[in-house]
């Protein structure tokens, strides 16, 4: 499944109901969220082995978020690539 995160900053509970394998693009004010020093940092690096997470690079710009400011387990995608996981991951999720 696909998660979409578009929360500033979503609960924990939304990383733990993903079930191994997953990925989950953090997108417009979801990437704030994924700061270094943000509250969910040692969430996704615990969960990097099981779950796969992606921000947008656009959205980064946008906020001024650089790539050295966002945790080690995330990996910066453009819009060709996120058009390629919902074709990887036909079950998309949505947490607005």
């Amino acid at each position: 499944m696909l998660h979409l995160i578009f929360q500033a900053s979503p609960e924990r509970a939304v990383i733990d109901r993903m079930a191994i394998g997953d990925a989950a693009v953090f997108l417009e004010s979801g990437v704030l969220s994924i700061l270094r020093q943000g509250r969910l940092a040692n969430v996704l690096e615990a969960k990097r082995a099981e779950l796969s997470f992606y921000a947008l690079k656009e959205d980064m710009a946008i906020r001024g978020i650089l790539v050295e400011e966002i945790a080690e387990s995330i990996v910066v995608i453009d819009y060709a690539d996120l058009v390629q996981l919902t074709v990887e991951h036909p079950l998309i999720q949505s947490w607005t």
